[in-house]
């Protein structure tokens, strides 16, 4: 075999191993015993004792020295290869086992302080958490030790250039917000008991609607909704509240956005480095351009209407548009995954201020509830009640996610994005989806960027779908024009 053939004969079973270890992890969040959670973490450990001995094998370099890319996607794994080698090369083993032990043990003890409203029984863990995240970014720093984390989620994204779009985004969100919440018109609210079993059933009605292939999937609950697995196993959570149906519904397509970019990536792409999204920021495109330019449309939320009507009778909402208001209704809430879609920033923009200063040392953990509580006042006008209102809400820090919480934001500004080219190159959406059908806007988000995988760089990904340079300013207009006409500005 050539250098290139040995070599990605080599990465074909680190990817492999990668899609067991991350099938563990699903069956931690999913269907795991809670006994099993000390056990559970010592196999996380050694089999990322065994991957971090793959990621960095001294063969690696030879082979990227004498392979010869014949295609772009061939020179592309090449690249990807040497990336991810030479960030792996610069983590001490012990430090890569320590991360993987930490992080699955503190799962399960941020669960249940967050269920307990028991702060002090998860912070020793996340201090240990962020000093072990603190060591990391120190052996892959060149310079801001938080830009070194973020590029695992969104390479060659920085802090700085992060922080430019968020400027950008404040100022034309925050006043559509007071504009909004000074409106004469209030959409309604549900009040209503809707059943588990019927909420779940519809759910999968509408992760149908959207394309997800249920022989390549399965729907199971977790606390916190995600996405597992890649190519022909993809595996979606959700969550339901038995008084709130639009969070199960919602976090359903959401996380159905994920799994159709990874059910999507062409066949020949599979355990090779371009067989995955190419980051969390352009996955975090298609869960939202799903969740929300297309699942909270008009169009969409018609349909769903009468499906719920059919499902629950009567439960207080009259009309089709009432009801889309509902759905969108703009509220200053505590949680991030229920949050409206001008809301939804401002959690991730919080999020991201407060993680710079941990992985800096600006903040200690000690600290963190006051600042959180301090900083979601000031932002939101309400005073946090209670820790898993707070900052126990997400599961990102537990798990050791810093750097992943900015790519959400970006996502936003990319479906934006893309939703603009979308509806320029394609007509029938809106009709489509009033029939419960997302088919033509999932073809096109298929075509242009999920088969691709992570054959470009972020940007250049949605820059090729688009056929423009992303920014945030589609996704301002977007909302502007949407929600000046729920709420008759």
């Amino acid at each position: 075999m050539t250098a290139y053939q040995e070599l990605l004969a080599f990465q074909r079973d680190t990817e492999a191993l990668s899609h067991v270890a991350e099938r563990t992890g699903w069956d931690q969040e999913t269907i795991m015993p809670r006994g099993a959670a000390a056990s559970r973490a010592e196999e996380m450990a050694a089999l990322e004792s065994v991957l971090h001995a793959r990621r960095t094998d001294p063969r690696i370099e030879d082979w990227l020295a004498r392979a010869e890319a014949a295609t772009p996607a061939e020179a592309r794994i090449l690249d990807l290869v040497g990336r991810s080698y030479n960030r792996a090369t610069r983590i001490p083993a012990r430090l890569a086992s320590e991360l993987a032990r930490l992080t699955s043990l503190s799962q399960g003890i941020w669960a249940e302080a967050r269920a307990n409203e028991d702060p002090s029984a998860f912070l020793p863990t996340l201090e240990e958490v962020v000093r072990l995240k603190r060591e990391e970014a120190e052996c892959l720093s060149e310079g801001d030790l938080y830009d070194a984390l973020l590029d695992d989620y969104e390479p060659g994204a920085s802090a700085r250039s992060v922080a430019a779009i968020f400027d950008k985004m404040r100022p034309r969100l925050v006043a559509l917000r007071e504009r909004v919440l000074g409106a004469d018109y209030t959409p309604p609210v549900l009040d209503h008991v809707f059943p588990e079993a019927t909420q779940l059933r519809i759910a999968k009605i509408c992760a149908s609607a959207f394309g997800y292939d249920w022989t390549r999937g399965r729907l199971d609950l977790s606390v916190h909704p995600f996405t597992s697995g890649a190519g022909d196993d993809v595996r979606i959570t959700t969550r339901v509240v038995e008084s709130d149906p639009f969070n199960c519904f919602y976090s359903t397509i959401h996380e159905v956005g994920h799994a159709c970019y990874e059910q999507g990536v062409i066949p020949d792409y599979a355990f090779t480095p371009l067989g995955r999204g190419v980051s969390m920021g352009v996955h975090e495109s298609q869960s939202r351009i799903y969740e929300n330019q297309l699942g909270r449309s008009a169009a969409f939320t018609g349909w769903l209407y009468q499906r719920m009507v059919d499902a629950f009778g009567d439960f207080g909402i009259a009309t089709a548009e009432a009801f889309h208001a509902c759905v969108n209704r703009v509220n200053p809430g505590f949680i991030r995954t229920e949050a409206d879609e001008l809301h939804y920033n401002l959690h991730i923009m919080m999020r991201f201020d407060l993680e710079r200063a941990l992985i800096a040392g600006k903040l200690e953990v000690a600290d963190l509830e006051e600042a959180w509580n301090a900083r979601f006042e000031a932002d939101f006008g309400v005073k946090v009640d209670l820790p898993s209102h707070g900052f126990l809400q997400d599961v990102h820090w537990p798990v050791g996610l810093f750097g992943y919480f900015p790519t959400y934001a970006l996502g936003n500004v990319y479906a934006g994005c893309l939703d603009r080219a979308m509806r320029a190159e394609v007509s029938g959406i809106d009709a489509a989806l009033a029939e419960g059908s997302a088919k033509p806007a999932t073809d096109w988000l298929r075509e242009k960027l999920q088969r691709h995988g992570g054959l470009r760089p972020p940007r250049e990904t949605i820059e090729a779908a688009c056929g423009f340079a992303p920014s945030e300013a589609p996704l301002l207009d977007y909302l502007e024009a949407k929600f000046s006409t729920i709420y008759r500005l």
